[in-house]
C-alpha cells in the first residue's frame, strides 16, 4: 500500500460535457484528503502531502470503525452553512488555533473516490468501478464520513441548479478512467462565479512604475459604504495604468470607509468597478474578486449591497 498518492486534480473549463460517460458530483468547497486506514494507523493526508490527522480527529475515528485492513479513500473535508452548502471559512475557523464558534466536529469529509481496499490497488479500474466498492463501505452515513453522490441530470442543467443555490460548481468525471495523479482531462471542474458593482474607494500601489497592485472597494451596507476587500487582478498593465491615473484626478480628503491601510490612496466615491468573484468570506470579504470594467457612478449605478 503506498504512504501516499498524489491526487487526480480536476481541470478547469467554462461549461459541462456531454454523453452519458460522464458523472455529475457537487463540487465541495475545502481541503482536500486522502484518508489512509492502515494496520493500527488512520491517517488524513492532505492535497500536499501533510499528515493532519489530529486536526481532522472526528474522520479519523470513523474511518477506524469501518472494519477494512487497509484503504486509501480520496475525498473533501467541508463545514456546511445553515444552507447545507460547504463554506471555506466556516471550515477555516473550524481547524483554527484562535477560539471560534464552529466546533471541528462539524466537519464532514465526503468521500467520492476508492484507491486502495484490502490490499488491492484500485486505480487501474475505472471510476464506476471504485465507485461501485466505495458506496456499500459509506453511503447512508450521517456522521463524518459521507458520500458524495453523483447527481442523475444533465451537466447544463445541474450547473445551473447549482449556481442558483449558491454552491462553488460541479465536478464532472468520465466513468470509465482510471485513476492518474495530476491535473487530468478525466476530471472537470466548473465553476459559479458572481458579478457585482462595488465602489471604488481607494488603491495599493504596484511595483511598476505607474501601475495599480490592488483596487480597494466598498458596498452599500444601507447606512454608507463598508470596505469589502481588495481586488488585484483582471487588467493588463496599460489598463492598470489608465486606472491608476483616473483615480489620481479624484483624491479624498479622507478614508470613506474605515481602513488603515500603510500606503493605501483613497480616492472620493466617483467611479465603480465591475468584478466577478466566488463568494464571500465570513468576514465580509469578496473570496477570489477579478476585475472586469470600470464605470462612472451615477443615479442608475446599483452598487452591490452588503450583507
Amino acid at each position: 500500500m503506498p504512504r501516499r498518492v498524489e491526487p487526480c486534480v480536476a481541470t478547469l473549463v467554462d461549461k459541462p460535457p456531454k454523453g452519458p460517460e460522464w458523472a455529475f458530483e457537487v463540487k465541495w468547497d475545502g481541503y482536500r484528503l486522502a484518508v489512509h486506514v492502515e494496520l493500527g494507523e488512520v491517517r488524513a493526508i492532505t492535497r500536499g502531502g501533510y499528515d493532519w490527522s489530529k486536526k481532522f480527529g472526528s474522520i479519523v475515528a470513523e474511518a477506524r470503525e469501518f472494519g477494512h485492513a487497509t484503504m486509501i479513500i480520496d475525498g473533501e473535508a467541508v463545514v456546511l452553512d445553515e444552507q447545507g452548502r460547504s463554506d471555506f471559512g466556516l471550515l477555516q475557523r473550524a481547524i483554527g488555533k484562535k477560539p471560534s464558534l464552529r466546533d471541528a466536529g462539524e466537519i464532514i469529509f465526503y468521500a467520492f473516490d476508492l484507491l486502495y481496499l484490502d490490499g488491492q490497488d484500485l486505480r487501474m479500474h475505472p471510476l464506476s468501478e471504485r465507485r461501485r466498492l466505495l458506496e456499500p463501505i459509506v453511503a447512508g452515513r450521517t456522521g463524518a464520513i459521507r458520500f458524495s453522490e453523483e447527481v442523475h441530470a444533465d451537466g447544463a442543467e445541474f450547473f445551473r441548479v447549482a449556481c442558483e443555490h449558491g454552491l462553488e460548481g460541479i465536478i464532472a468525471k468520465r466513468r470509465d478512467a482510471p485513476y492518474r495523479s495530476g491535473r487530468r482531462p478525466e476530471w472537470l471542474k466548473v465553476k459559479c462565479a458572481r458579478r457585482d458593482t462595488f465602489v471604488i474607494v481607494g488603491y495599493e500601489r504596484s511595483t511598476l512604475p505607474g501601475a495599480i497592485g490592488r483596487l480597494l472597494l466598498a458596498a452599500n451596507n444601507g447606512d454608507g459604504l463598508v470596505y469589502v476587500g481588495g481586488c488585484g487582478t483582471g487588467w493588463s498593465n496599460k489598463e492598470s495604468v489608465q486606472l491608476r491615473e483616473l483615480l489620481d484626478a479624484i483624491p479624498a480628503a479622507r478614508p470613506l470607509v474605515a481602513l488603515k491601510r500603510k500606503g493605501a490612496v483613497f480616492t472620493e466615491a466617483l467611479l465603480v468597478a465591475d468584478v466577478e468573484y466566488r463568494a464571500w468570506t465570513q468576514d465580509g470579504k469578496l473570496r477570489h474578486p477579478s476585475f472586469k470594467g470600470v464605470r462612472a457612478l451615477d443615479e442608475m449605478t446599483k452598487v452591490c449591497e452588503f450583507g
